[in-house]
């Protein structure tokens, strides 16, 4: 990488490991579906309170959708990724890529 190219820009909010596997997770689901926070805990391997705080953060960015409802009498939280969130991450595995190539040779 030359000295008068600029290194690309990572999103802090998707940096962190956490949100990084929360937002991954939830990239591979089709447009309109979500998942539940209890299975997305279990997948992630993340304590409910872990994964809260997380979730909180890319709500906060418009990353995700957070939607609190029932199933009987039982309360159920799903989570979706939103459009942004989606472009967020492809902007980011962009960028990820972008400085894995000039990494070669260039320290």
């Amino acid at each position: 990488m030359s000295a008068d190219q600029a290194l690309p820009e990572l999103d802090p909010v998707i940096h962190a490991q956490a949100r990084l596997r929360v937002i991954a997770a939830l990239n591979v689901l089709g447009d309109g579906d979500e998942m539940a926070f209890a299975s997305m805990k279990d997948l992630l391997g993340m304590t409910a309170g872990n994964l809260s705080v997380h979730l909180t953060k890319l709500e906060e960015a418009g990353y995700v959708r957070i939607t609190k409802t029932h199933k009987g009498r039982t309360p159920v939280t799903y989570v979706a990724i939103t459009k942004r969130g989606r472009l967020a991450f492809d902007e980011y595995t962009k960028a990820i890529r972008a400085l894995l190539d000039n990494a070669g040779g260039n320290v």
